[in-house]
């Protein structure tokens, strides 16, 4: 890996769907997700998608070894969830539905909005350097979307940002500041606040933990698609020196006097 790059993308509507639901309201996954991600990155490209039963789409196959990291924008989501409003669908025309009017109720993300960090290796990989390319331009093969075409999506070119990066090796106590895998019980890992009384303040202050489950790549199966599920987390609590969280890198300037901490899986 080469560049760590970020771009923002947000809309006024997102839906995710859940596949564990076919009838009824339809559920949708409130954080993007790599899959879902990766969708967007081959639209960007004008790479194909489910062409062909029992293979997996082209920008799946291409991309799907790209690291990314997800981290839902500032002043969009209450705690890290998103508000959300049920929108109803109804489709009247007869031959389209034999037994009445089909009716199609979704739970859908509204003003959703997420960074999306990209670890890419453009020197040795033409499909990452056609990525890296255009997204700093602000162009793309095919009109990005969150979850269903009609919830259009893009990104402001000036605010692509690539960093100063290195793998994280934590010297004190830390924040992750975006989604990461959860592979244990945090509550045993957090930094317990402390009050400091020379200025009447809280030190490591903290106020939500956000967790959901999501999809993290497909099976290997292509004849039979389907998510394989991973526990995430996104918090503003502090971990303790000694916790142990996969895949964390420090992003920031060169000198490194305003960074962050992500996690690219």
């Amino acid at each position: 890996m080469d560049k760590i790059i970020s771009f923002d993308l947000q809309a006024d509507f997102g839906f995710f769907k859940k596949p564990d639901v076919n009838d009824g309201l339809q559920l949708s996954y409130n954080m993007l997700h790599k899959p879902a991600l990766l969708g967007i990155l081959g639209a960007i490209l004008g790479l194909g998608g489910y062409e062909e039963k029992g293979k997996f789409p082209e920008y799946y196959e291409r991309l799907a070894g790209i690291p990314v990291g997800i981290q839902p924008l500032a002043g969009r989501h209450e705690k890290g969830n998103f508000r959300k409003t049920v929108i109803t669908y109804t489709n009247t025309v007869g031959y389209a539905n034999k037994d009445g009017n089909l009716i199609v109720r979704e739970h859908t993300l509204v003003r959703p909005g997420y960074r999306c960090y990209l670890g890419l290796d453009p020197e040795y990989n033409e499909d990452h350097q056609k990525l890296y390319d255009a997204i700093l331009s602000g162009r793309a093969r095919y009109v990005p979307y969150l979850g269903k075409n009609e919830f259009h999506t893009w990104w402001e070119p000036e605010r692509v940002q690539e960093y100063v990066w290195e793998p994280f090796l934590p010297e004190n106590d830390f924040r992750v500041d975006s989604l990461f895998v959860k592979q244990y019980p945090l509550k045993d890992h957090r930094q317990a606040p402390d009050f400091n009384f020379s200025t009447l303040s809280a030190v490591n202050d903290s106020s939500f933990a956000y967790f959901e489950r999501l999809p993290l790549y497909f099976k290997d199966d292509p004849g039979f698609v389907q998510y394989e599920l991973a526990e995430f987390a996104y918090t503003d609590w502090m971990f303790k020196l000694t916790s142990k969280i996969n895949g964390l890198f420090q992003l920031g300037s060169k000198s490194y006097s305003d960074h962050c901490i992500i996690q690219l899986f």
